[in-house]
């Protein structure tokens, strides 16, 4: 027999009954009944109950043994009774009686437990991760990230790309976060980067004559942590196609996202790709509030500036005369109550809004201070606009658009999941919120550019690499500064659930027009040449034109294991500080170290607080 096991724990069954077996495994659980022990013994693949009469030789050592203790046992597959049967369970038909036991290794007081997993705080589950893992849903997290990257794989190979491995060790590169610097032993003063991202890598893979490129590429960016977004590093799969436009982009990679989707949904309905809209940036800016639209809410923001022009309302009216604000709506079907209403004001003022107004409609025109402000008239003529009946809501922000529209976006939300809960539906019949979905849009027309406050100037708004679109003669007819802001770049990104999910573009391949582009954010030629020199000299030997996307595989798996926690899906992700406590990093390098890559810590200056 095995050294170790026969079987694993999952694979007994009634048909295996008489059989003589060898498990190892860790113990998950033990019980004492009436004087019989139980032990659940876990392994990788399940868990089997083993059972310990009094009268074996090995009952006081199995009576010893501790939770999470690395045992062995040899023993006889029975039958349970009909009424000890677990069919939660796939070895629930059978159990075993020990012959023989040992202790592989044995388990200590546990910092934290693995049965029944209850809430830890992090820094214990993260310095103690090999227990943390150990737990159920962990672990099958874990492996269902496995399974996802491998059908991905198979889905890219079948759809005819090739995987690339690109360098870990780089230039630094403006990506939009900071590098972290890894310092050269044999050029004293000087310092590699580790990759954002791989993007100018497999640009250059295409301008090398390769076609279907494809890799799930770890990404080091030095940004703070937060629950959709890992501090460190993180995995995307990265794609880049020759001779492409970007629906191709879309129609290649789409689908095979959607299939790993619809393979791990289990009862959560996903939205076949044919479905996907795509939405302008602008529009999904005024509609929900944000470039990641949540679509399981069916709620739509409308502009209403001009129904306040000359109403009763002063503070909106003043604000409808100002070409650089705007008055939006939020519809709420079935939320004119009262008491709903109040509940939503609360929730805009602990945002910091001073609240939030709002009229609920009944069988006449409209009630509430707002309504009664404006008028009958006025009111009648925003129920029409926004379609609403008797029993419903509407909510009201004002300002700068850009002030007001992240936190309008979080009440469309919230308006939604509260009446969700209160069991209101869309006038159809059709969920407020379907929490049971999975909704994809396509976001597009971004634009190219965005205005710097802080230095008061044009700046890129996303990847300096993607190609405007109109190419360069939208470049020259630009000469203003909200010229030059309303360029559109050929970017998209994929969202799913509120979450963005992708993001790609057509590149920008020909060496005019990214002399061009940077000039447009202030960056003269000189500036091109000596940060982009290597990409800059591939697209003058015949660059073909290529676009890409990429993927981020933490958050595709995050959705699919329904986490709202990135760290949930990582086998050894960095605390929401950026440390590993497992490990102790980051830790003091040794003078020695510091020695041979020619470096001295300088540590920072605390200033001293006044009494």
């Amino acid at each position: 027999m095995h050294a170790y096991r026969s079987h694993n724990c999952g694979a007994l069954r009634a048909s295996d009954v008489g059989a003589e077996v060898r498990l190892s495994g860790w113990v998950h659980r033990k019980r004492d009944h009436g004087g019989i022990l139980f032990i659940d013994l876990r392994d990788h693949y399940g868990l089997t109950q083993i059972l310990c009469e009094p009268e074996s030789p090995f009952f006081k050592d199995v009576d010893a043994v501790r939770a999470e203790s690395c045992i062995r046992i040899d023993g006889k597959v029975v039958a349970r009774a009909d009424d000890a049967k677990n069919p939660n369970l796939d070895t629930g038909e059978i159990e075993v009686r020990i012959t023989g036991f040992e202790v592989m290794s044995a388990a200590g007081d546990l910092p934290l437990p693995v049965f029944q997993e209850p809430d830890y705080p992090e820094d214990i589950r993260m310095r103690h991760r090999y227990l943390d893992l150990r737990r159920e849903t962990m672990h099958k997290n874990i492996v269902l990230r496995s399974q996802v990257i491998r059908s991905i794989r198979d889905g890219m190979h079948a759809e005819g790309f090739t995987d690339y491995q690109t360098p870990i060790l780089t230039a630094s590169s403006p990506e939009g976060a900071r590098d972290f610097l890894v310092p050269s032993r044999l050029h004293p003063g000087r310092f590699f980067a580790l990759p954002q991202a791989p993007q100018i890598f497999k640009q250059l893979i295409m301008v090398s004559g390769f076609d279907r490129y494809f890799q799930i590429a770890p990404c080091f960016r030095d940004e703070d942590a937060r629950a959709d977004r890992s501090a460190g590093d993180f995995y995307q799969l990265d794609v880049e196609m020759s001779f492409v436009e970007q629906e191709e982009v879309w129609d290649t990679t789409g689908p095979v996202v959607a299939s790993v989707f619809e393979a791990y949904a289990g009862d959560r309905r996903v939205d076949p790709y044919a479905s996907w809209p795509r939405i302008p940036y602008a529009e999904s800016m005024l509609k929900y509030g944000s470039d990641k639209p949540d679509l399981r809410c069916p709620l739509e923001m409308q502009v209403v500036t001009e129904h306040f022009k000359g109403s009763g309302f002063k503070i909106f009216a003043s604000m409808a005369e100002d070409p650089e604000k705007q008055i939006r709506a939020i519809p709420a079907p079935q939320g004119g109550s009262r008491a709903f209403c109040d509940r939503m004001n609360s929730w805009a003022q602990k945002q910091g809004l001073p609240g939030m107004g709002y009229i609920m409609f009944d069988d006449g025109d409209g009630k509430g201070p707002l309504a009664k402000n404006i008028g009958p008239e006025r009111t009648h003529a925003i129920r029409e606009q926004l379609g609403l009946q008797a029993g419903d809501a509407a909510f009201f922000l004002a300002g700068k658009p850009d002030e007001f529209e992240k936190v309008a976006g979080a009440a469309r939300i919230q308006v939604a999941q509260e009446l969700h809960g209160m069991d209101k539906t869309m006038p159809d019949g059709s969920p407020i919120f379907d929490q049971d979905r999975f909704a994809f849009c396509w976001i597009v027309d971004f634009p190219m550019y965005e205005w710097d406050e802080e230095h008061k100037k044009v700046e890129f708004g996303h990847n300096p690499f993607s190609m405007p679109r109109g190419e360069l003669a939208t470049l020259e007819a630009a000469t203003t500064d909200q010229e030059i802001l309303d360029i559109k770049a050929n970017q998209y990104d994929l969202v799913c659930n509120g979450y963005e999910m992708a993001s790609g573009a057509i590149r920008n391949h020909k060496p005019e027009i990214m002399y061009a582009a940077f000039a447009k954010a202030g960056y003269g030629p000189e500036v091109v040449e000596k940060e982009f020199s290597g990409l800059l000299n591939a697209f003058k030997f015949g660059a073909p034109p290529h676009g890409g996307i990429a993927y981020g595989i933490d958050r595709i798996v995050m959705l699919l294991a329904g986490v709202e926690n990135i760290r949930e899906v990582t086998m050894f992700p960095l605390t929401q500080n950026a440390e590993d406590l497992l490990l102790g990093a980051p830790s003091e390098a040794s003078p020695e170290q510091l020695k041979d890559v020619h470096l001295r810590v300088v540590q920072p200056i605390v200033e001293a607080k006044e009494d």
